[in-house]
């Protein structure tokens, strides 16, 4: 077990709404210090203010794009708060991308956020634990990454080439001692996923997916996937040979 202990630093990323929201308040609650990042400071403040305790929150607003800006973040919080011993880099965006309407804007968005702003993230924490040779990483990812999914080809493209890099990543950086692990979640109640306008099975709320995120985080395996049964129908639905995957995707296909 990998535990976080109490009064440790965690950086997270995404969190003003949704799953970093709940995750943040989560590891309040065990008494982490927060640094809590997301695009706007008054969502960041009212988290702030939410704090259950032990821990605290700290608010560093940060749009992930920006690279120069989120390695200020990173060098602001450890001057401020502490050596960042875990890192989740949750923030992340969704557009429909059905092929009667391709639109290369919207690639553009998500690949500039759910692919280049953790890869930014990455890239600003890994100095300081290289120093360390220690320290934690966790990428939120997506079920929708284990295949490509009908009206969703760019959030696919995105979440399943997160976790190609963080397969890629991990063998290398636990030779530096630094644990990077991957955030698989399925359909959880979000702001993003209150727009969608097509059944989601097996949706959970936020302080479920802060709930799995906590217990997987300290049980230091590379995958943190739920629902549970969500994962295994989806796992099982990568496993089919193309003519009965398509024969399955097809029947997604919104008209």
């Amino acid at each position: 077990m990998t535990r976080l202990a109490s009064g440790e630093v965690v950086w997270v990323t995404g969190a003003s709404q949704g799953i970093g929201r709940a995750l943040a308040l989560r590891l309040s609650r065990e008494g982490m210090t927060v640094a809590a990042s997301a695009r706007g400071r008054e969502g960041l403040d009212r988290l702030q203010a939410e704090a259950p305790g032990p821990g605290a929150i700290r608010p560093y607003p940060l749009d992930v794009t920006d690279g120069e800006a989120t390695a200020r973040v990173v060098e602001r919080v450890e001057s401020e708060q502490g050596p960042i011993a875990q890192a989740v880099l949750n923030a992340g965006t969704h557009r429909p991308t059905p092929a009667s309407n391709l639109r290369t804007e919207d690639f553009e968005a998500l690949v500039e956020v759910n692919l280049l702003g953790t890869v930014k993230g990455l890239t600003a924490l890994l100095p300081a634990m290289r120093s360390r040779r220690r320290g934690g990483i966790a990428v939120v990812a997506s079920l929708a990454g284990y295949a490509g999914l009908p009206n969703a080809a760019a959030y696919s493209m995105t979440k399943g080439g997160l976790i190609r890099l963080c397969e890629a990543l991990r063998p290398e950086l636990a030779a530096e001692g630094i644990r990077l692990q991957v955030i698989n979640p399925g359909f959880v109640r979000t702001p993003l996923t209150d727009r969608n306008d097509f059944p989601m099975p097996f949706l959970i709320e936020p302080e479920e997916a802060a709930d799995a995120i906590w217990r997987g985080l300290a049980s230091g395996r590379f995958e943190i996937a739920f629902p549970w049964r969500l994962v295994a129908a989806m796992r099982l639905l990568r496993a089919l040979p193309y003519g009965p995957f398509f024969a399955v995707t097809r029947r997604m296909v919104r008209r």
